[in-house]
């Protein structure tokens, strides 16, 4: 029997046949899953959707979310972009990508934002966290109420970089949503989303996503993600015209193929999307739970032992309080109602001096005394001067009139307020504050349609030009009103 040879050549071809069917096929299909949505930015509608509820590992997407909580904490004044944030050694150990931050290391909170949005930098996020939250735990928490609120019902956050851990999953749908809040809800912050470089404090760091952004007409954002698990994300938006695509996809295998499908679909977004559509903003959040804070101070160092039990919603109607009955009441007088009484107190003025001229209250016990005060006296056949110096100090009434002298035909408005009570309130700290050049002056209440406008009325167009310099001077915002 004659036994057949295998060639060499023919060998090695086998080998490369068995490896492919033994090693790259099956790392092929352990791929991350793709999935895809695309929405019209201004009505939330879908364009498209693919395995768009479908679980999967978000990766740095998770990103947006703790720039969006940031941004919230910000606006809620419970921590500043000039907040001093102490690094921890378990912000500096977080793997790459990082901005390299030492532990005991301290930076401004607008570096870590712009390292999280830019560089998508690990240690910068778990740094955010942990002073927004006290702590990354506390801090994904938070991340969980919010997704809860934004209407994001398949997300689950572990941590605030989202490199891959157990549980830490979203889709592509509920990342799209994430991305239109952060669009409408914090538009001053969103150009962050955009910047091809920015300065991290400790130095440059250059966008993730460049290369979609400086390739794709219109992209202005928003955030990239990857991890072996993951595979290449990309939640982006771009506008042209009076139109504005969000897509976000899921399982890219490489940052090329990743950005030539969503071009794809951004594309495909902007053939269907009407030239014209109403502008329907997502709603704001509703939390209907107590919150946790740390208390940090506006300026001072992260990390605070102090805690604020904070009670998140907006209040729709606060009711005016009412007068206390032992409290003196002051004729304020306005053109619509000259011996209207209003609910100004005598404890109202005081604070109002003690804001005004930042003394303590027994100096300004004084200072209110020497206001200077038109007496009303009852009418008697007899004029008495000592018979009215013997009345009570609690009926002195504080009025103002109008000068009839010519040429005082101007005034000055200090702002337009929601009640009647919050205008005569300003004016009166006003003229206590500004008794120089509002002296004389007639303090007028006018209802608009958008609330009462606070004047100063019965003014000379050269006193009238100096209150306002001199208010401005104090930060009060102020402009003249001429004759008419």
């Amino acid at each position: 029997m004659k036994v057949r040879r295998i060639q060499p050549a023919r060998f090695g071809l086998f080998f490369i046949a068995a490896f492919w069917l033994l090693v790259v096929v099956p790392l092929s299909a352990m791929a991350a899953p793709y999935a895809a949505y695309v929405i019209d930015a201004r009505t939330g509608k879908v364009i498209h959707s693919r395995n768009a509820d479908t679980r999967l590992h978000p990766a740095s997407l998770t990103k947006m979310m703790t720039l969006y909580i940031a941004f919230e904490a910000i606006e809620r004044g419970q921590i500043s972009l000039d907040t001093k944030v102490t690094i921890s050694k378990n912000a500096a150990s977080e793997p790459p990508s990082k901005l390299g931050l030492r532990p005991g290391q301290k930076i401004a909170l607008r570096y870590l934002i712009r390292a999280a949005a830019v560089k998508s930098a690990n240690d910068a996020a778990t740094a955010i966290g942990e002073a927004v939250a006290g702590s990354e735990a506390k801090f994904a928490r938070r991340m969980n109420r919010t997704a809860k609120a934004l209407g994001m019902t398949r997300t689950t956050f572990k941590n605030a970089h989202g490199l891959t851990e157990s549980g830490h999953m979203s889709t592509a749908h509920d990342m799209t949503i994430m991305g239109r809040h952060l669009l409408y809800d914090y538009p001053e912050y969103y150009n962050l989303f955009s910047r091809i470089t920015a300065d991290a404090g400790v130095r440059k760091v250059s966008h993730t996503n460049r290369r979609f952004l400086g390739s794709y007409k219109g992209a202005d954002g928003i955030k990239t993600g990857y991890t072996r698990a993951a595979g290449f994300n990309l939640t982006a938006s771009a506008e042209r015209g009076n139109e504005r695509i969000i897509v976000t996809v899921f399982g890219g295998r490489t940052t090329a193929s990743r950005n030539a499908k969503v071009a794809e679909l951004m594309d495909m977004g902007f053939r269907r999307a009407p030239s014209r559509a109403p502008l329907r903003k997502p709603k704001a959040p509703r939390y209907a739970d107590v919150e946790e804070t740390p208390s940090v101070a506006p300026g001072s160092t992260a990390g605070g032992a102090g805690k604020t039990i904070r009670l998140v919603g907006a209040v729709k109607k606060s009711k005016r309080p009412q007068m206390r009955p032992t409290q003196q009441v002051v004729v304020v007088a306005t053109a619509e109602q000259p011996n209207a009484t209003s609910t100004i107190s005598d404890s109202d003025i005081t604070a109002a001096l003690r804001e005004a001229v930042k003394t303590p209250a027994p100096e300004v016990a004084v200072t209110l005394a020497s206001v200077t005060t038109t007496v009303r006296p009852t009418l008697r056949p007899k004029p008495a001067a000592r018979v009215i110096a013997k009345k009570r100090v609690v009926e002195q009434e504080i009025v103002t009139r109008v000068s009839t002298s010519g040429g005082r035909h101007w005034g000055v408005n200090v702002g337009r307020y929601p009640s009647r009570f919050a205008a005569e309130k300003i004016l009166l700290k006003t003229a206590l504050a500004e008794m120089s050049t509002l002296d004389g002056s007639l303090r007028k209440v006018v209802r608009r349609p958008q609330g009462f406008d606070a004047n100063f009325l019965g003014m000379t167009r050269e006193s009238a030009d100096l209150a306002c310099r001199r208010l401005a001077a104090r930060n009060v915002s102020c402009f003249m009103i001429g004759p008419g």
